[in-house]
């Protein structure tokens, strides 16, 4: 059996795995252990499937993972991002559409805090979306903008998402995390605009709040939101700025967030434990599951699958636009059924040689590449955030609504996507104007 059968069969087998419900990291490395044995030998298999995980774990630029998560989950525990939707909800309530628009400002940073798409559509739904019924919206725009904008953490940095990119493309931290910046934002506008247009249109969507604005209970709300936002702003500044790398600015953000906890007296005992335990726990899977990554890369390398791909794609086209859409449409198919960091990882093997012979840039790809995931994961039939936010509301909302409402937000991030693909340069300027 040549190489590349052995490769295209292990690929095969792979997926039947994942179809039957194997964790992704424990497929990666029982495909990797017996490909490579195959392709080589029982013996240098173990060696090299010995050695990989020490290289990689060696890795300093990994400390940024276990740093920002911990700073999301100390910001979360202690309520630093929990008054966003309260604030956002009292200025623009009486803009069409106002909760809606502002539920999509409070997942973004609720997302920048918690690093976790789930996590964010979970909590909000339980925040915004009985707010929204309460309101008068209707079931679908209420559940379609939190599933949707509950995924908005992946672009809006700081992103673990970006940071295993980074890694296993040999590509700035800093640079995507900042790339990430004007892409994040257009598509937290054109949500936006979308919400406002179709209110205004339709009042009975999003019937509009009668309140006049109380400025002093606004007052109150921003006193107790801004740490964070700052706390955010202050460690991309800093990296944008050449002050410190991603990895320190990981933990100078860890430290702060918990400095802010303190003195605001939300930080105990008890939710700093539970915030180190998050930690931990989301910093393993983290690692297992690229463990597994590195192993499929080398045995994918081993076999010579991702060239031959790679050559069979630039037969039917070499236009880099032409290939981004067969990657598009390969993400956004396997998005509903496989988790956004399992995706890339197990994929960037493959498209990471397409990607260099079309000498398409690797931080512009990057950011469409965060976009694609956050796309897969509210996708119909199968895409999870539906099912998340589904059982968060113990079945309040039916689930063809939510469906229904998720897919305007579909099309927005197709369009924000094509954007992206049309104008380059609104993600690749930021990190050109990067110091240090």
């Amino acid at each position: 059996m040549t190489g590349n059968l052995i490769g295209f069969a292990g690929i095969g087998v792979l997926f039947l795995l994942l179809a039957s419900r194997v964790s992704i990291g424990v497929a990666l490395m029982l495909v990797s252990i017996v490909g490579i044995a195959l392709l080589t030998n029982v013996t240098a298999a173990f060696g090299i499937v010995s050695a990989l995980p020490f290289n990689f774990i060696g890795d300093w630029s990994l400390t940024a993972i276990p740093m920002f998560l911990l700073m999301g989950f100390v910001a979360a525990n202690t309520g630093l991002a929990s008054g966003a939707f309260d604030l956002l909800g009292a200025l623009m309530g009486r803009v069409p559409g106002g909760l809606a628009s502002a539920s999509v400002g409070a997942c973004g940073l609720f997302a920048a805090a918690s690093g976790s798409s789930i996590a964010t559509t979970a909590a909000m739904s339980r925040i915004a979306v009985p707010e929204m019924l309460k309101a008068g919206y209707h079931p679908s725009l209420a559940t379609g903008v939190v599933a949707a904008s509950g995924t908005l953490g992946s672009l809006i940095p700081p992103s673990i998402l970006m940071v295993l990119f980074g890694i296993f493309t040999e590509q700035s931290i800093g640079k995507l995390f900042i790339a990430g910046v004007v892409p994040g934002i257009l598509s937290v506008a054109i949500y936006v605009g979308m919400i406002t247009i179709r209110a205004a249109l339709n009042p009975a969507l999003a019937p509009r709040m009668q309140s006049r604005l109380d400025m002093q209970l606004i007052g109150r709300l921003v006193l107790n939101v801004w740490p964070f936002p700052v706390l955010i702003v202050g460690v991309l500044g800093g990296i944008f700025a050449g002050l410190f790398t991603p990895t320190e600015a990981g933990a100078i953000g860890a430290f702060f967030a918990l400095i802010i906890a303190a003195v605001r007296r939300s930080l105990t005992l008890e939710n700093l434990a539970v915030a180190i335990k998050q930690t931990v726990v989301a910093t393993s899977s983290i690692f297992f599951l690229s463990l597994g990554a590195v192993m499929f890369t080398r045995f994918m390398g081993l076999s010579g699958v991702p060239r031959v791909l790679a050559d069979s794609m630039l037969m039917i086209s070499g236009n880099p636009i032409v290939i981004i859409l067969m990657i598009a449409v390969l993400f956004i198919i396997l998005g509903m059924v496989i988790d956004s960091i399992g995706l890339m990882l197990l994929t960037l093997p493959i498209v990471l040689p397409v990607l260099e012979a079309t000498s398409i840039d690797l931080i512009w790809f990057g950011i469409i590449t965060v976009k694609l995931l956050e796309i897969g994961l509210v996708t119909p039939p199968v895409g999870l955030n539906l099912y998340v936010l589904h059982s968060a509301l113990s079945g309040r909302v039916a689930l063809k609504d939510i469906i229904y409402g998720t897919t305007w937000f579909i099309g927005m991030d197709l369009l924000t996507l094509a954007i992206l693909v049309a104008f380059p340069a609104i993600v690749l300027f930021m990190p050109s104007m990067m110091m240090g």
